[in-house]
Formats: C-alpha cells, sequence, structure tokens
C-alpha cells in the first residue's frame, strides 16, 4: 500500500491546525508516558549497576533508618565471617546557601575516608586528591556533576548548616570524584562530625549512627551474611534490618505508597486519556470525508483499501505525536536529572525499551481509535456517501 503514501499525508495535512492539535495533544500525552516510563524502568526494572553494588549491604535500624545504633556496632560487623569490610555511612542533612532553592539540594554523607574507596570502588578520584582527603579531617570529596552544576573547584570552601546536628560544617574540597552511578554527592570525615559534636556537648550523638554499609566477599553470601549480622543484635536494644544496597533504595520508594501500581493506573489512565481525544478527532474527520469513500469505490478502491488509507492516516499522525512524545520527554528527563532535586538521584533517562514501548502505545493508539470509523466508512455503498455527502 505504499503508492497510497502520498494520499495519506496530503489528507492529514489538509487540515492543519486539527492535525497540529492532534499530534500536539499525543505527544504532550505520550511525553508524560515517556517520563512514567523512565521511572518505573529506573525504580523496578534496573539491575544491580556494577559487581560492587552488588556486594554492598546495608544495616540499619529494624524500627526505622532515624532511629540509631551504637557506633560499636561496625567492630561487630566487621568480624563476621564473609564481611570484607564496614565503614559508617551517616546522612547528615543540613542545608546548602538557601535551602528554598532546588538546586543547592545534593547528598551529604559522613564517611570514613579509609574506608570509603574499598566499599565503594566505583567512587574514583586522582590518588593525590585522595590522600588529602585521607588527612585532612575538614576536607570532603564532591561528584563531577555536582561540581560543575554548583561551579566549585578543588580548594573551595563548603559551608553546611546542619538541622539533624546541631553543628555547622566547614569543609574544603580535596577532590571530586567519578562514579558511573551517582556524581551527585558530597562525602566527608565521619570523625569531624563527632569531634564538632562533641564540642557542643552531644557525645551520645556523637557515638550513634544511622546506617552501616558493608561489602561482602561474594555475591552469594550476601543474604547469608545479612541475616547472620541481624541475630547478633536481634537481643540488642537497636535491633537491625540488614539489605541489599538496592533492596535499601527501594525502600525509600515504599514510604509513598504502592508506587509501581500508582505509575501503571497513571500510565493507563494517559493511554485511555489519549484514545478518546484521537478517536473523537478520527472520527469528525471520517464522518467529513464521506463522500470521498464514493469517490474512491469509483475509481476502483477496495473496502480493504479504504479502510488501509483512513486508518493509515490515523497511524501517521499518533506516531508522529509518539516520537514528539519521546522526544519531550527524553528533555524533560534531562532537565529533571540536573535539576539537583531529589528526584535527581533517579537518573531518569529515555532508554531504547521505553522509547520502543511509547510509539507501540501509539501505534495501538492509532489503530484502535481509527478502526470503528475506518470500517464503517469503508463499508458504505458509492450511492449511500454520495447521498450522504450532498
Amino acid at each position: 500500500m505504499l503508492r497510497f503514501w502520498s494520499l495519506m499525508v496530503a489528507s492529514t495535512v489538509r487540515n492543519p491546525r486539527r492535525s497540529l492539535l492532534t499530534v500536539a495533544s499525543i505527544a504532550m500525552s505520550l511525553c508524560l508516558l515517556t517520563v512514567l516510563g523512565a521511572m518505573y524502568r529506573a525504580l523496578f526494572l534496573e539491575p544491580e549497576a556494577t559487581p560492587a553494588q552488588a556486594l554492598r549491604i546495608v544495616t540499619h535500624h529494624r524500627i526505622s533508618i532515624t532511629q540509631p545504633m551504637p557506633v560499636s556496632f561496625e567492630a561487630k560487623i566487621r568480624s563476621i565471617a564473609g564481611v570484607g569490610d564496614s565503614m559508617i555511612w551517616q546522612w547528615f542533612g543540613g542545608s546548602y546557601k538557601d535551602a528554598r532553592d532546588p538546586r543547592n539540594f545534593f547528598a551529604r554523607f559522613a564517611v570514613e575516608p579509609d574506608r570509603l574507596f574499598k566499599i565503594k570502588p566505583d567512587v574514583e578520584v586522582p590518588e593525590d586528591q585522595k590522600l588529602v582527603f585521607q588527612h585532612t579531617r575538614s576536607s570532603c570529596i564532591v561528584g563531577k556533576k555536582l561540581a560543575e552544576r554548583l561551579g566549585w573547584n578543588i580548594g573551595e570552601r563548603v559551608s553546611l548548616v546542619g538541622d539533624i546536628f546541631p553543628t555547622t560544617l566547614e569543609l574544603t574540597i580535596a577532590g571530586i570524584y567519578t562514579d558511573s552511578q551517582d556524581e551527585e554527592n558530597l562525602y566527608f570525615d565521619y570523625e569531624y562530625l563527632r569531634q564538632l559534636l562533641r564540642a557542643v556537648g552531644q557525645s551520645s550523638r556523637a557515638d550513634a549512627v544511622g546506617v552501616f554499609l558493608s561489602i561482602v566477599d561474594q555475591p552469594s553470601e550476601v543474604d547469608t551474611v545479612a541475616a547472620s549480622i541481624d541475630k547478633m543484635f536481634e537481643d540488642s536494644p537497636a535491633p537491625t534490618k540488614t539489605e541489599s544496597e538496592r533492596a535499601w533504595q527501594l525502600g525509600f520508594v515504599s514510604f509513598l505508597g504502592n508506587l509501581k501500581l500508582f505509575l501503571l493506573s497513571l500510565s493507563g489512565a494517559l493511554t485511555f486519556t489519549i484514545l478518546l481525544v484521537s478517536g473523537n478527532t478520527i472520527s469528525m474527520s471520517v464522518r467529513e470525508r464521506t463522500g470521498e469513500v464514493g469517490i474512491l469505490k469509483t475509481l476502483g478502491c477496495t473496502q480493504e483499501i479504504i479502510l488501509t488509507i483512513f486508518m493509515g492516516e490515523a497511524m501517521l499522525m499518533a506516531v508522529t505525536g509518539g516520537l514528539a512524545g519521546i522526544m519531550l520527554g527524553a528533555a524533560l528527563a534531562a532537565v529533571v536529572r540536573a535539576s539537583g532535586s531529589a528526584f535527581a538521584a533517579l537518573r531518569l533517562g529515555v532508554t531504547l525499551d521505553v522509547a520502543a514501548f511509547v510509539l507501540l502505545v501509539a501505534a495501538a493508539i492509532g489503530l484502535v481509535s481509527s478502526f470503528p470509523p475506518a470500517w464503517r466508512a469503508s463499508q458504505m455503498s458509492i450511492l449511500e456517501s454520495l447521498r450522504h455527502n450532498g
């Protein structure tokens, strides 16, 4: 049916305003569907990104991550068979400059510099910068993307005003790290935070930790080691829950409720809405062109050819809207990644499978919405169609 391609294109642009509005409405809806698909993939379908990530486990209080655990747990975790190493992984919070500006949001973690690069080998920093970070207590390292976004350079001072902890950090950037997974974090020495807390009479808080990050020797030992850690502390005042790093990340998503069902429901509602809009537009277009059916049949076109022409026009508009929606969705995902907001951690990206899914949805919308009016038009006789036109 390629010989009817020019006819389809000409019919589509015959009423440019209607066609443009139809394509635009499909594009905007599929832009949102693209972003939702990227979110779903990032949250529920993304595999363990690196071999090192598959080896890491997170230990936190069984009740809530806001409940502290004694620092002394770290040495005990490290003594368990199968644990390669363990370190403190403490969220600091606080604010940088104007906290109301979302561009100033980024993750700040207190860590142990001498263990960080073993437990998180994906964090790569030049050796000279690493040595400064490990030997200068008030120093920090920041991700490359974070440094570029905020215009930071090595040697620059960064002041973080605490909210969870009643202290202010005065840090000097010792290095800029690269990481295939996340370059939007700031890491500083936990010992520096402990000294500041003790200086303001918060010794009890200085000896309490929110999270321990550990690395096991073999991926097959993750579940066994996690169970051993939790068994060790099950009768302590701070019982623990140990899980893989990926499970821990998804645990934050669970605070929002059944996000998977929400994303699927919203995607379904969007698809149904687009189907109604495109179906109504195509029905109007077919009704206005009923007389053409008689002319086409007079010229020898069969019912199948007429059906193909009308459905082809709808598919053309739907797929065009789908392509535009994918491009808009990719641009929106890029804005979210560079925004510095909490959603930037999702690292949204429109992958080939997401784009293919949206294009299939667009094609299905064009197919389903156009079939009923196109079928009715193709079944009309020559006299009926010409009479209707008159």
